[in-house]
């Protein structure tokens, strides 16, 4: 059976890479017909990542104190596989929440002076370029508290 793996960084960088690159065309040919960017466009990332940071918390305090089962007061297998799955895909979402947040940044940024319209969309766009490394970071965390205290992945495979 095989083995679901750590996500790996070079995983991420090449989402994060692929989303800036495309964003930053896009943008940049239809940068005047887009919609002006809120300040709050990308802040549900941050309840996402708050979510899962919970999350992470609660398996972490259950599997150090061996509490791992099917029991009413016990972390479920099945529940921290799913948390394991949700963990990698918000891990994959939140590089490409910021690639494409990065890749707009990159077009206002030099603007801000000449555009009124840039310089208004910048705070929004900050905004969700943060949630996005913010999210990735709890998806990792998250994806480090399903480990099994014995886990022999953090040993160097020969």
């Amino acid at each position: 059976m095989p083995q679901v793996r750590p996500t790996r960084i070079i995983d991420l960088l090449l989402v994060f890479a692929a989303c800036v690159a495309g964003s930053w065309l896009l943008v940049r040919s239809f940068y005047g017909s887009l919609p002006h960017i809120p300040p709050y466009a990308g802040a549900s990332l941050y309840i996402v990542a708050a979510a899962l940071v919970g999350l992470a918390l609660l398996i972490r305090s259950r599997v150090s104190s061996s509490r791992i089962g099917p029991g009413p007061r016990e972390l479920h297998p099945l529940t921290a596989a799913r948390a394991l799955i949700l963990a990698k895909a918000s891990a994959l979402l939140g590089a490409g929440a910021a690639g494409i947040w990065l890749g707009m940044l990159l077009i206002i940024l030099p603007e801000r002076s000449r555009l009124t319209a840039a310089a208004a969309d910048t705070t929004g766009v900050v905004v969700g370029a943060i949630a996005g490394i913010v999210l990735v970071a709890a998806a990792l965390f998250l994806e480090y508290c399903c480990r099994r205290p014995d886990d022999p992945s953090e040993e160097p495979e020969s």
